[in-house]
């Protein structure tokens, strides 16, 4: 799908073959405050997953897909979830699991690219982003991308013994 690649990276569905790819990202502690998690996934709740990841995004409301770089290795993953399609609208979280992966623009190409497929393949109307207060890296990488700062939802996450503030980000398809 030439609409999910780019110069730097591309965008595919999850395969089985993900299996440990995804369970390294889901169980590494350092992700959980921004995927919201607090215990391990096993490898057997893992594979399912990937089993029925191939759902309809208008049955299961969220699309997963994982960030290649143009040698086919797995540099990170990217959500659309809480798809509402009757408020054409739709929620994006995106991940670059190595750190020595980052800052090279795969995730903003990649953050790009689904946009891109969210308004022309999905038709909606806007995209959203709720980021923890502290996280500079997401900030710039949404406002760059030309993401509004619309709201902050006062001590929303419980983390690293305080509450902090969340970020909504908003971008509209004009």
């Amino acid at each position: 799908m030439s609409s999910l690649k780019g110069n730097k990276v591309y965008l595919r569905a999850l395969e089985p073959e993900d299996l440990d790819f995804v369970h390294a990202v889901e169980n590494t502690e350092e992700f959980w405050e921004v995927s919201a998690t607090q215990t391990p996934y096993s490898r057997f709740i893992i594979k399912q997953y990937l089993e029925n990841a191939h759902r309809d995004i208008y049955d299961v409301k969220q699309l997963r897909l994982v960030i290649c770089d143009l040698k086919d290795k797995e540099v990170g993953l990217i959500d659309i979830f809480d798809f509402e399609p009757k408020d054409r609208r739709a929620a994006l979280g995106i991940l670059i699991a190595d750190a020595s992966e980052r800052d090279k623009g795969y995730g903003a190409e990649a953050l790009e690219l689904i946009c891109n497929y969210c308004f022309k393949h999905l038709a909606l109307y806007q995209v959203y982003a709720n980021i923890a207060e502290g996280n500079e890296t997401s900030v710039k990488l949404f406002e760059n991308l030309g993401f509004q700062r619309v709201g902050i939802k006062k001590d929303w996450t419980y983390s690293g013994g305080r509450f902090k503030d969340e970020i909504l980000y908003q971008l509209i398809n004009k």
